[in-house]
Protein backbone atom coordinates (compact mmCIF):
# COMPACT_ATOMS: atom_id res chain seq x y z
CA UNK A 1 0.00 0.00 0.00
CA UNK A 2 1.29 3.08 -0.97
CA UNK A 3 1.42 5.98 1.30
CA UNK A 4 2.02 9.69 0.65
CA UNK A 5 5.12 11.96 2.30
CA UNK A 6 2.78 14.91 3.46
CA UNK A 7 -0.53 14.13 4.95
CA UNK A 8 -3.97 15.92 3.21
CA UNK A 9 -4.86 19.29 4.23
CA UNK A 10 -7.32 19.26 7.08
CA UNK A 11 -11.18 19.35 5.01
CA UNK A 12 -11.87 22.79 6.51
CA UNK A 13 -9.62 24.55 3.96
CA UNK A 14 -12.54 24.43 2.38
CA UNK A 15 -14.31 27.26 3.98
CA UNK A 16 -11.56 29.80 2.52
CA UNK A 17 -12.11 28.72 -1.19
CA UNK A 18 -14.27 31.59 -2.17
CA UNK A 19 -11.93 33.83 0.01
CA UNK A 20 -9.88 35.75 -2.86
CA UNK A 21 -13.46 36.92 -4.51
CA UNK A 22 -14.96 37.75 -1.42
CA UNK A 23 -12.52 38.41 1.80
CA UNK A 24 -15.82 38.56 4.04
CA UNK A 25 -16.70 34.90 3.14
CA UNK A 26 -14.40 33.22 5.49
CA UNK A 27 -15.38 32.47 8.73
CA UNK A 28 -14.45 34.79 11.96
CA UNK A 29 -11.28 33.35 13.96
CA UNK A 30 -12.40 32.08 17.47
CA UNK A 31 -12.92 34.09 20.62
CA UNK A 32 -9.42 34.22 22.62
CA UNK A 33 -9.08 31.71 25.41
CA UNK A 34 -9.51 32.93 28.72
CA UNK A 35 -8.79 31.19 32.25
CA UNK A 36 -7.61 27.75 32.17
CA UNK A 37 -6.81 25.74 29.02
CA UNK A 38 -4.59 22.71 28.46
CA UNK A 39 -2.64 21.58 25.98
CA UNK A 40 -0.30 18.76 25.41
CA UNK A 41 -1.51 17.55 28.38
CA UNK A 42 -0.35 20.50 30.63
CA UNK A 43 -3.19 22.96 32.11
CA UNK A 44 -2.05 26.15 31.86
CA UNK A 45 -3.88 29.63 32.35
CA UNK A 46 -3.83 33.19 30.71
CA UNK A 47 -3.75 34.68 33.77
CA UNK A 48 0.45 36.36 34.27
CA UNK A 49 0.94 35.96 37.80
CA UNK A 50 3.56 34.74 39.67
CA UNK A 51 2.12 31.80 41.99
CA UNK A 52 3.63 32.09 45.10
CA UNK A 53 6.44 29.44 46.71
CA UNK A 54 3.43 27.78 48.97
CA UNK A 55 1.20 27.84 45.85
CA UNK A 56 3.87 25.37 44.57
CA UNK A 57 4.44 23.46 47.74
CA UNK A 58 7.63 24.90 47.99
CA UNK A 59 9.72 26.24 51.34
CA UNK A 60 10.08 30.16 51.20
CA UNK A 61 13.72 30.84 52.17
CA UNK A 62 13.87 34.81 52.11
CA UNK A 63 11.48 36.85 53.97
CA UNK A 64 8.03 37.50 52.70
CA UNK A 65 6.53 40.80 52.05
CA UNK A 66 6.79 43.74 49.08
CA UNK A 67 9.83 45.34 50.00
CA UNK A 68 12.30 42.33 49.70
CA UNK A 69 16.27 43.30 49.51
CA UNK A 70 16.51 40.90 46.29
CA UNK A 71 20.64 41.43 46.07
CA UNK A 72 20.87 40.26 49.66
CA UNK A 73 18.84 38.23 49.30
CA UNK A 74 20.33 36.33 45.74
CA UNK A 75 23.74 36.53 47.26
CA UNK A 76 22.47 34.83 50.74
CA UNK A 77 20.88 32.04 48.46
CA UNK A 78 23.59 31.82 45.86
CA UNK A 79 26.04 31.50 49.13
CA UNK A 80 23.39 28.67 51.13
CA UNK A 81 23.97 26.61 47.67
CA UNK A 82 27.38 26.45 47.74
CA UNK A 83 27.19 25.52 51.25
CA UNK A 84 24.47 22.68 50.12
CA UNK A 85 26.57 21.48 47.52
CA UNK A 86 29.60 21.12 49.44
CA UNK A 87 27.79 19.29 52.01
CA UNK A 88 26.10 17.15 49.35
CA UNK A 89 30.24 16.29 48.05
CA UNK A 90 30.86 15.06 51.75
CA UNK A 91 27.98 13.17 52.20
CA UNK A 92 28.52 11.28 48.66
CA UNK A 93 32.01 10.67 49.89
CA UNK A 94 31.13 9.64 53.50
CA UNK A 95 27.73 8.58 53.56
CA UNK A 96 26.34 7.80 50.38
CA UNK A 97 23.11 6.21 50.71
CA UNK A 98 21.77 9.25 52.60
CA UNK A 99 22.18 12.25 49.49
CA UNK A 100 18.63 12.45 48.99
CA UNK A 101 17.97 14.89 51.75
CA UNK A 102 20.66 16.92 50.50
CA UNK A 103 19.51 17.06 46.82
CA UNK A 104 16.16 18.05 48.30
CA UNK A 105 17.65 21.10 50.18
CA UNK A 106 19.58 22.27 46.93
CA UNK A 107 16.41 21.64 44.93
CA UNK A 108 14.60 23.98 47.30
CA UNK A 109 17.28 26.64 47.10
CA UNK A 110 16.83 26.54 43.34
CA UNK A 111 13.57 26.89 43.16
CA UNK A 112 13.62 29.91 45.75
CA UNK A 113 16.80 31.32 43.60
CA UNK A 114 14.52 31.10 40.45
CA UNK A 115 11.32 32.34 42.13
CA UNK A 116 13.53 35.78 43.06
CA UNK A 117 14.74 35.95 39.39
CA UNK A 118 11.30 35.41 38.35
CA UNK A 119 10.15 38.60 40.33
CA UNK A 120 12.05 40.69 38.75
CA UNK A 121 11.31 39.84 35.05
CA UNK A 122 8.36 42.36 35.14
CA UNK A 123 10.95 44.72 36.05
CA UNK A 124 13.12 43.47 33.84
CA UNK A 125 10.94 43.95 30.96
CA UNK A 126 9.80 47.46 31.91
CA UNK A 127 13.51 48.45 31.88
CA UNK A 128 14.25 46.57 28.48
CA UNK A 129 11.28 48.57 27.02
CA UNK A 130 12.50 52.26 27.79
CA UNK A 131 16.17 51.41 26.72
CA UNK A 132 14.72 50.01 23.48
CA UNK A 133 12.07 53.52 23.19
CA UNK A 134 15.19 55.98 24.13
CA UNK A 135 17.19 53.76 21.16
CA UNK A 136 14.36 55.00 19.22
CA UNK A 137 13.66 58.29 20.32
CA UNK A 138 17.94 59.06 19.91
CA UNK A 139 17.79 57.36 16.07
CA UNK A 140 14.76 59.31 15.14
CA UNK A 141 16.33 62.96 16.52
CA UNK A 142 19.59 61.66 14.09
CA UNK A 143 17.42 61.53 11.74
CA UNK A 144 15.82 64.79 12.01
CA UNK A 145 19.14 65.99 12.12
CA UNK A 146 20.30 64.62 9.07
CA UNK A 147 17.08 65.66 7.08
CA UNK A 148 17.99 69.16 8.14
CA UNK A 149 21.31 69.00 7.58
CA UNK A 150 20.77 67.69 4.21
CA UNK A 151 18.17 70.36 3.86
CA UNK A 152 20.80 73.42 3.93
CA UNK A 153 23.26 71.52 1.61
CA UNK A 154 20.13 71.78 -0.97
CA UNK A 155 19.63 75.28 0.02
CA UNK A 156 23.07 76.50 -0.39
CA UNK A 157 23.58 74.79 -3.82
CA UNK A 158 20.30 76.18 -5.32
CA UNK A 159 22.02 79.77 -3.92
CA UNK A 160 25.20 78.74 -5.77
CA UNK A 161 22.93 77.81 -8.65
CA UNK A 162 21.03 80.91 -8.52
CA UNK A 163 24.16 83.08 -7.96
CA UNK A 164 25.70 81.61 -11.28
CA UNK A 165 22.63 82.09 -13.64
CA UNK A 166 22.27 85.36 -11.62
CA UNK A 167 25.92 86.23 -13.08
CA UNK A 168 25.98 84.79 -16.88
Amino acid sequence: MATATYPPPPPFYRLYKDYLEDPKSAPEPPPPIEGTYVCFGGTYTTSDVLPSLEEQGVRQLYPKGANVDFKKELRSLNGELQLHILELADILIERPSQYARRVEEISTVFKNLHHLLNSLRPHQARATLIHILELQIERRKQAVEDIKRRREEARSLLNESLATLDGQ
